[in-house]
């Protein structure tokens, strides 16, 4: 679903991306794909999607359709909003829903932390990842949280760094985890005041740093919940 996603946001931007210097060479804004044939890659993608689905239970069915539907109108909310963002945290998320709904059969409360956590998160990193193409968006027209926030936008990003932090926090003490989860969550926070730093003149090179280096964010708080069960 990730990769349709893709396909579709390559599809939707073919006239955008060539004004970017990000994206200009993507496959379909530089001609080297046919939109038709990213489209026909999108349905096949989406297709092995569903068949996989059908695998689970009748209520993961049903969610499947809501992470279509984010999916797909992700890419065209920068024409209309600029919180394209938090539409792209949304639809990032809607896999946890899906992943409770397939092993439960339910969605336990304490699973929407998870949920807003994820979303806070994605807004927060893929701000920075607008920051570097605020200027070209700005010339053509492209809305996104970096040019909402505007001259705010490292403040709101670290609220946001926050917002992810508490509810992760609030999901251990609701789990009942210990010490191991909670210092992959302090590693978190040490990578967050990393970029915080390194984004300080807002330079474009650097602000796609900080947007890659929360690889390292999702790791180390993946290492923490996986010796949280392992040693406990």
């Amino acid at each position: 679903m990730r990769s349709a996603g893709c396909v579709i946001n390559d599809f939707a931007d073919r006239k955008i991306d060539g004004h970017v210097e990000r994206t200009k060479n993507r496959p379909i804004a530089s001609g080297r794909i046919l939109p038709r044939e990213a489209l026909l890659f999108a349905g096949v993608l989406l297709l092995l999607a569903f068949i996989l689905v059908l695998f689970t239970n009748y209520f993961t069915i049903l969610l499947s359709f809501g992470a279509a539907l984010l999916a797909g109108s992700y890419p065209y909310m920068k024409r209309y909003t600029h919180l394209p963002q938090v539409v792209l945290g949304a639809a990032f998320a809607w896999s946890i829903p899906m992943s409770f709904a397939a092993h439960l059969n339910a969605l336990p409360h304490y699973m929407w932390l998870i949920y807003l956590a994820t979303l806070l998160w994605t807004v927060a990193y893929d701000t920075f990842y607008a920051m570097v193409d605020r200027d070209d968006d700005i010339k053509i027209g492209v809305k996104s949280t970096a040019i909402l926030f505007g001259d705010l936008d490292k403040l709101i990003v670290g609220m946001l760094q926050t917002g992810t932090l508490i509810c992760l926090v609030l999901l251990g003490l609701k789990l009942n985890y210990g010490e191991y989860y909670y210092a992959g969550l302090v590693f978190a926070a040490m990578f967050f005041v990393y970029q915080q730093y390194i984004v300080r003149t807002r330079d474009k090179d650097q602000c796609f740093n900080a947007f890659l280096n929360n690889n390292w964010v999702g790791m180390v708080i993946f290492a923490g919940i996986v010796l949280q069960y392992a040693l406990n």
